[in-house]
C-alpha cells in the first residue's frame, strides 16, 4: 500500500436519508447539505430512459459518448475532440491528479475549497499548498497564489463559484492571473456551479481554454441539471491534454443510461432556466435575511449560502431534529446550506431566529 494512503483523510459522502431519519427518529428529512437541485430533474430525462432499448443491457455503452459529446460541444460552441467525459467530476479530478502529478509536486488551492482537490493530490504523494481566501469577502487571493508558485508547482485549482464560500471570480481577474502563471503549470477551473452565477453576463472561463494551453474548464450534470445520481462530468481542455486524458481514461466509463439522462437533460433548457431563476430569487431572500440579522456571510453565486454561526454544531443539530440536514465541518463556526424551496428556506430561517434568541 502507498504510504500516503495511510495518512490521508477520505472524502465523506452524504449518509443515506433513510439512515439519518432512522437515527434521529424523524419522518421528514430535507437534505440541504449536498447542493443538489431541490427542484428535481427534468421530466424529459425519465421519458428518455424509459424509451431506451433494455435488450442492450448486455452490451457495452458507447465508450466515446459520441451523441452526448456532440450535443455538449454544440451547446458550448467548442471542439468536441477536446472534451473528456468522466463519472462525475470526481473521476475528472482524479484523472488530472493521476496523470499530471508525481511525488513531491505541489498543488495550490484556496482555503476553504472542495476537499477532493487535496485528496487526489495527496494520493499521488503531492504536496498541497493552501492560500487563505480574503477573510472579508471570501474571494481568491491571486497575489498570494503567485507568491507560492515554485518550480515544483504543477496544478492550480480554481473553483468558480467556489465551494463552500459561493464566491465568484470575474473571468477578467482569472485571465489576469493566468497570464502571470508559468505555462508549465495547469490552471484547472471547476465550474460545477457556473450556471447559477447571474451577476455577470459572461460568467464562464471557457474562452480562456482557447487562449491558454495550460487552462482547462470542468463542468458537471450533477447540480443545476439535477442528475447527481447519474454521475456525468466533463472537462474542456487543450488537444494535448485531451490526448493524455483519453489515454488514461477508463473505457466505457459512462453507462448508456447516464449518457441518455445527460443528453435529455441538456435538451430541456426550460427546466434549467426555471431552476436558475428560482434559485436566484431564493438566494436574494437568503442574503437579505442574513444581512437583516447581522449574520456574517459571503455573497453567493451558487445554489448555497455559507455563513458564520458561533453555535454552528448546535444549530445544525437543531435543524436536523426539525427535518433539515445542512453541511457542517467545512470551517469552524460556519455552516453551508443548500438553497431549497421557498417554504423550507423560510422554516430554516425561523429556526435560526429562535435559536439566536435563546
Amino acid at each position: 500500500m502507498k504510504k500516503q494512503i495511510q495518512a490521508i483523510q477520505s472524502y465523506t459522502p452524504e449518509e443515506p436519508l433513510s439512515e439519518v431519519k432512522k437515527r434521529y427518529g424523524i419522518k421528514k428529512l430535507v437534505r440541504l447539505s449536498a447542493n443538489e437541485n431541490p427542484y428535481g430533474t427534468s421530466k424529459q430525462v425519465k421519458e428518455a430512459i424509459l424509451k431506451w432499448n433494455f435488450e442492450e443491457e448486455n452490451r457495452y455503452p458507447d465508450g466515446y459518448a459520441l451523441e452526448l459529446r456532440t450535443a455538449v460541444a454544440q451547446k458550448l460552441k467548442v471542439d468536441a475532440k477536446r472534451l473528456v467525459f468522466g463519472v462525475g467530476l470526481d473521476e475528472i479530478i482524479a484523472m488530472f491528479s493521476r496523470i499530471f502529478l508525481e511525488a513531491e509536486d505541489e498543488v495550490l488551492v484556496t482555503n476553504p475549497t472542495f476537499s477532493e482537490y487535496a485528496l487526489h493530490a495527496e494520493i499521488e504523494d503531492a504536496k498541497v499548498i493552501q492560500i487563505d481566501c480574503n477573510e472579508q469577502n471570501g474571494k481568491y487571493d491571486f497575489n498570494g497564489f503567485l507568491k507560492k508558485i515554485t518550480s515544483k508547482t504543477k496544478i492550480i485549482w480554481i473553483c468558480n463559484p467556489n465551494n463552500p464560500t459561493g464566491t465568484y471570480e470575474e473571468v477578467s481577474d482569472i485571465k489576469n492571473f493566468v497570464e502571470k502563471v508559468p505555462r508549465s503549470v495547469l490552471v484547472l477551473i471547476d465550474e460545477a456551479y457556473i450556471d447559477y452565477a447571474t451577476d455577470s453576463e459572461e460568467s464562464s472561463a471557457l474562452k480562456l481554454v482557447e487562449e491558454f494551453e495550460n487552462v482547462a474548464v470542468l463542468r458537471t450534470f450533477s447540480k443545476v441539471y439535477g442528475l447527481a445520481n447519474y454521475r456525468v462530468g466533463y472537462a474542456f481542455v487543450s488537444e494535448k491534454v485531451a490526448s493524455y486524458m483519453e489515454a488514461a481514461r477508463l473505457p466505457y466509463n459512462l453507462s448508456s443510461i447516464a449518457q441518455i439522462a445527460a443528453l435529455a437533460g441538456l435538451k430541456d433548457q426550460h427546466f434549467i432556466a426555471e431552476s436558475i431563476e428560482k434559485n436566484k430569487r431564493e438566494r436574494i431572500k437568503w442574503e437579505s435575511f442574513l444581512i437583516d440579522n447581522k449574520i456574517k456571510f459571503y455573497h453567493s453565486q451558487a445554489n448555497f449560502v455559507f455563513f458564520r454561526c458561533p453555535n454552528a454544531t448546535a444549530l445544525a443539530d437543531k435543524l436536523l431534529t426539525n427535518g433539515y440536514q445542512v453541511r457542517r465541518g467545512l470551517r469552524p463556526d460556519w455552516l453551508r446550506v443548500t438553497i431549497g424551496e421557498a417554504e423550507d428556506n423560510l422554516n430554516i430561517q425561523k429556526i435560526m431566529l429562535l435559536e439566536k434568541s435563546k
